[in-house]
């Protein structure tokens, strides 16, 4: 996992949104099965589900495959939520039946006034 400094000099929590999208998927059932687990798991970690399923327009790469975007109150919630026994679990179930990229990034500012 890299990591990167985040909204230095906020001095405050901020909302982040962790965006999983998948790039290859070799085994649904195993996916569904995925799926089931690691909801209630982002879930119990403080997550949010604001979309999830496949994009309906692709307008600039190649993957047209599932996308989630969850927002959780701040970067340690998110990390905590990765980790956490039950998404493990559920980790351990998808195995190489799917290939992924996942990033967690900050909340835009606010506007300026």
């Amino acid at each position: 996992m890299r990591t990167v400094a985040l909204v230095a000099g906020m001095g405050k929590a901020v909302a982040v949104y962790w965006v999983n999208t998948f790039t290859r998927i070799r085994d649904e059932e195993r996916l569904g099965l995925y799926v089931e687990r690691a909801g209630p798991a982002m879930l119990a970690g403080g997550g949010r589900f604001l979309a999830r399923g496949e994009p309906l327009v692709v307008l600039e790469g190649q993957s047209a495959l599932r996308t989630t975007i969850i927002e959780f109150p701040d970067l340690d919630a998110a990390v905590a939520a990765y980790h956490s026994e039950a998404y493990q679990e559920a980790l351990r179930i998808l195995g190489d039946a799917a290939t992924r990229e996942i990033r967690v990034i900050a909340a835009a500012p606010p506007p300026s006034t």
